[in-house]
C-alpha cells in the first residue's frame, strides 16, 4: 500500500513542503491530487467541494497543474509547440498560450519564467535550467491556481534554485498555492510556510516550518537524526589516475566540481568517463560513470533490474558463460544489491521503471560500484535522493576513495560539493579553476558565476 490514511491540506497563499524518504508516498499523494492515481478510499475536496478526478485533464480543469520529477516536454519540438500541447490549443504568435494575464498569480509567474526563453528554440537544445522553467510553464499553460512541484530544483544550480523559490513565494503571495516536494531542508526553511512529512505512506508530522528543526524533520523522515559521516578523510594518496589540462586527480581524492549549468562541466565529465572523445584527458584504469539522467542514460525503464545490471556489465565473469549469459547468477547478485543498497523493489525481476526515482538512482549507483572501478565519475549522483539515501551514497563514495579510487563528483548543490570533496574545482566557461583550501562558499559562488577567477 503506497498510502495509508494519508491526509493533506493546502491553503491559498502558501507554499507547502512535502518531505519523506524515497518511496514514502510523496509522488503518489500528488498523483492522486492530479488525477493520475485513483485512490481506493477517502475523499478529496477542492475549494470545499468534493471531487473525484478521472484523469489529469479533470485536475487541470479544476485549476491544478503539476511539474513532474522527470521532464515531460518533447525534445524534438520547440518551446512554443510544447506549450501548445500542454494548453490543448494553439496560442498567440509568440508561442505563449492564450489565457490568464499578469493580473493573476499564474500570469505573473508565467511572465517571469519566460525571460530568456525563445518560443522557436528546440527543447533538445535548451540547458537543463531552461527545460525546468518550461516544465513549470507547461503546468501553468491552463492558468493553474495550484502548482504541485515534484523536486523541481533537483537539476538547478544554486542561483537558479534561489530564483525559483523566490518565484514560488511571489506566486503564493499573489493568491496561488504550491506544494514543493524536496529532499533539501535548506529549501524548506527558506521558502516553505507549512510542512508535511510522510514515512511508509503515513503522515508523521504536519506543522508550521517556524516550529520545526533540522534534527526533528530528519527524525520524522527516517526515524533517526544521526546521519553524520562516519568515515575519516582519506590518508596517504595514491598515484595520479586522472590528468586533464593542469588538473590531476590521485587515488584517494574526491574532487568536487562546482559549476553553473552550461559552463562545460557536462562535457568534461563525459571526456573523463570515456563517453565522449578524450580530447587531452588521460585516465588510468577502469572507469565507472554515474550519469545525471537515470531514465535516459542510466537505465532502460522497461527492462528488469537484472537486465539493467547485465547491460551495464555484460562481460562480468560471474554471469558470462562463453557466448551465453547465466541469468540466474545475475539475478542472484542483483537480489543481493537490492539488500546492500536498500533499494525498495519487490525483487530483481522488477522493471526499473516501476521504482521511485530515488531507488532508480540507487540501482545506477550500485551497478557502477559493482565494476570495482579505479576512477568514478559521478554527475549529480544524489539527485532525487532523500536525506538518508544521500548520506548512504556519499559514504559509499568516501569508502571508494579510501579504497584507492579517484572520485570526481559534480552536483548542482554547492553545499553537497563542499560536504564531500577533499578538493574543489570550479568550471567556468570551460576553464578549470582550482579553489584554494579555506575559500568561502560565497567566493566559490562568485567564481561559478565568473565574478572572480
Amino acid at each position: 500500500m503506497a498510502l495509508d490514511a494519508a491526509s493533506f491540506s493546502l491553503a491559498r497563499g502558501e507554499v507547502h513542503g512535502l518531505l519523506g524518504e524515497n518511496g514514502a508516498g510523496k509522488s503518489t499523494l500528488m498523483h492522486v491530487a492530479f488525477g493520475m492515481v485513483t485512490p481506493d478510499e477517502g475523499d478529496m475536496l477542492v475549494r470545499g467541494s468534493p471531487v473525484r478526478f478521472r484523469n489529469p485533464r479533470d485536475a487541470k480543469r479544476a485549476g491544478i497543474g503539476m511539474v513532474h520529477q522527470h521532464f515531460t516536454s518533447v525534445p524534438e519540438l520547440t518551446v512554443a509547440e510544447n506549450l501548445w500541447l500542454a494548453a490543448g490549443r494553439f496560442g498567440d504568435s509568440a508561442g505563449r498560450p492564450d489565457g490568464p494575464t499578469a493580473a493573476n498569480p499564474a500570469g505573473r509567474l508565467r511572465a517571469r519564467l519566460w525571460q530568456g526563453l525563445s518560443p522557436t528554440a528546440r527543447v533538445s537544445d535548451l540547458p537543463v535550467g531552461a527545460k525546468q522553467r518550461l516544465e513549470i510553464l507547461q503546468a501553468l499553460a491552463t492558468g493553474a491556481e495550484v502548482l504541485l512541484l515534484d523536486e523541481p530544483t533537483a537539476v538547478l544550480a544554486p542561483p537558479e534554485t534561489a530564483e525559483l523559490l523566490a518565484l514560488l513565494r511571489e506566486y503564493a503571495a499573489a493568491g496561488g498555492a504550491a506544494v514543493l516536494i524536496t529532499h533539501k531542508l535548506t529549501e524548506v526553511f527558506s521558502a516553505v510556510d507549512r510542512v508535511t512529512v510522510l514515512r511508509g505512506g503515513r503522515v508523521q508530522l504536519t506543522g508550521l516550518v517556524a516550529d520545526q528543526t533540522v534534527p526533528g524533520l530528519t527524525a520524522a523522515m527516517v526515524g533517526s537524526s544521526d546521519l553524520e559521516p562516519t568515515l575519516p578523510d582519506p590518508g596517504e594518496l595514491g598515484p595520479v589516475l586522472v590528468r586533464v589540462g593542469d588538473l590531476t586527480v590521485r587515488g584517494g581524492e574526491i574532487i568536487g566540481i562546482a559549476a553553473v549549468e552550461g559552463n562545460g562541466q557536462r562535457e568534461l565529465l563525459r571526456r573523463l568517463a570515456g563517453v565522449a572523445p578524450a580530447q587531452g584527458a588521460e585516465v588510468t584504469g577502469p572507469v565507472a560513470f554515474i550519469p545525471e539522467d537515470r531514465t535516459t542514460e542510466g537505465l532502460i525503464p522497461a527492462f528488469s533490474l537484472t537486465e539493467n545490471l547485465v547491460l551495464g556489465l555484460p562481460e562480468d565473469p560471474r554471469w558470462r558463460r562463453g557466448p551465453l549469459l547465466d541469468w540466474r547468477a545475475a539475478a542472484a547478485r542483483m537480489g543481493q544489491l537490492v539488500g546492500e543498497f536498500s533499494i525498495r523493489a519487490p525483487g530483481p525481476a522488477s522493471p526499473a521503471g516501476t521504482l521511485s526515482g530515488g531507488n532508480q538512482q540507487k540501482v545506477v549507483f550500485a551497478r557502477a560500484l559493482e565494476a570495482k572501478p579505479q576512477v568514478i565519475v559521478a554527475e549529480n549522483p544524489t539527485r532525487g535522493l532523500d536525506v538518508h539515501a544521500t548520506w548512504f551514497v556519499d559514504e559509499r563514495l568516501r569508502r571508494a576513495a579510501l579504497d584507492g579510487a579517484a572520485v570526481i563528483v559534480y552536483s548542482t548543490d554547492l553545499d553537497e560539493v563542499l560536504s564531500i570533496a577533499t578538493r574543489v574545482v570550479v568550471v567556468n566557461r570551460h576553464r578549470l579553476l582550482p579553489v584554494p583550501s579555506g575559500t568561502s562558499r560565497e567566493t566559490i559562488g562568485a567564481m561559478m558565476l565568473g565574478a572572480q577567477s
